[in-house]
């Protein structure tokens, strides 16, 4: 049997298993249900696996019948603390979480292209993991070093890993593949302005921490306006203030949170010290006291150019000559960052966006949605990638 035609075999299944997942969502380091979902989607399936990586994560292990290379293919498990608003006979059951971010999507499609494999594995050259990840969205501690560090490639150390990704800002039947940083390294920041309060009618018996925030805020934006090179990117969003009781009290104490995103590793370097110069030299001309909770998060996400293009070639292989787009790299953070810092790889974009006569909302919209359409051509895609891949690993071998 051909691989479109097993791909469709399992449509309906992996259709099935993301609306369930979508209806039973769980947030990071909650993953039990999921988990076990996946388990026993897998022993149903016939494919052994591991579990005990950060906690609910599972390792699916397909060995071909002829030795070869180690192919990894990840998906991450968890949702976010959201309420849907879509009306939809698989919304979300559980209040307040939801898959918003399309981890449903990436875990069924890789449940499905793991039962495709495995049909296959007779003529498979090497072995493919099944990386089910959970708490990607729980930066900055995420969950791919907690399942490195748990040993989830010490038997089996993959030659080349892939992440798949639903987009909507691609059309169903694109890929989004990019050479180098296709995600953004992402740090967070909480800083506390403290100053002293008093009556609003006698400002100059006070030090006021709005005031100072306000002048910090002003600071910091200039870090990208004025000290980054214009050819690279740098973002810093402050996206809470808190601070103050009522109207006529100056306040003693304001906190500022927000997120610094950066591509190469200087620029981030670069911006994180002149952060803390700005906010430090704020307090010290306001005279106030400045406490700073800087967190280190993601990485950027950077591909291998050589495996960037497999999954082009393997994208257009099944969807087209025309199914890999130009695209621009975005800001958002990946803890898949870390799997490729350790390990040659790709991440890539599956366009899911809906028809056009209904809203197209981001990620992490309570209202995202995504066409299902898409998790056919995804399936398609990983499979003809991870055969690709290992017969290329199985050439490389047999030329040494």
């Amino acid at each position: 049997m051909e691989v479109k035609q097993l791909v469709q075999s399992v449509e309906n299944e992996v259709i099935e298993l993301r609306r369930h997942f979508h209806q039973h969502p769980e947030v990071s380091g909650e993953e039990v249900k999921t988990s076990n979902m996946i388990q026993q989607t897998l022993s149903e399936a016939g494919i052994p696996y591991k579990t005990g990586y950060a906690q609910t994560g599972v390792l699916g292990i397909i060995q071909g019948e002829k030795p070869g290379g180690t192919v990894a293919l990840r998906a991450d498990i968890d949702a976010l603390p959201i309420q849907e608003e879509n009306d939809l006979p698989y919304k979300s059951t559980i209040a307040n979480k939801m898959h918003a971010c399309g981890h449903d999507a990436h875990t069924s499609m890789l449940l499905g292209t793991g039962k495709v494999l495995n049909q296959l594995k007779s003529q498979i050259a090497g072995t493919i993991l099944l990386v089910f990840q959970p708490a990607e969205e729980n930066a900055p501690v995420g969950g791919s070093q907690q399942m490195m560090d748990d040993g989830v490639f010490e038997e089996f150390t993959p030659d080349v890993i892939f992440g798949q990704h639903v987009w909507p800002d691609l059309p169903v039947g694109e890929i989004g593949i990019l050479h180098h940083e296709i995600m953004g390294a992402s740090d967070r920041f909480k800083i506390k302005v403290k100053g002293s309060g008093g009556h609003a009618s006698m400002p100059h018996q006070s030090n006021d921490a709005i005031i100072i925030a306000n002048n910090l805020i002003t600071q910091l934006q200039t870090i990208v306006s004025r000290n980054t090179d214009p050819i690279d990117s740098a973002v810093l969003t402050i996206g809470k203030i808190e601070g103050g009781y009522r109207y006529n009290v100056i306040a003693d104490e304001v906190t500022l949170e927000g997120t610094i995103r950066t591509f190469k590793p200087e620029v981030k370097e670069m911006v994180k010290g002149r952060f803390y110069s700005i906010v430090e030299g704020v307090g010290k001309s306001f005279d106030a006291h400045m406490e700073i909770d800087y967190l280190d998060g993601y990485p950027a996400t950077v591909n291998s150019p050589q495996w960037a293009d497999e999954v082009k070639l393997a994208a257009q292989k099944v969807l087209g000559e025309h199914a890999t787009p130009v695209v621009s790299p975005s800001l958002g953070g990946e803890d898949f960052s870390r799997f490729l810092q350790k390990y040659p790889g790709a991440f890539y974009w599956l366009g899911t966006s809906v028809k056009d006569t209904e809203p197209q909302y981001p990620l992490h919209d309570p209202r995202f949605k995504l066409d299902e359409r898409a998790l056919n051509k995804g399936v398609q895609v990983m499979v003809q990638l991870t055969i690709d891949t290992l017969n290329k690993l199985e050439h490389k071998e047999s030329s040494l």
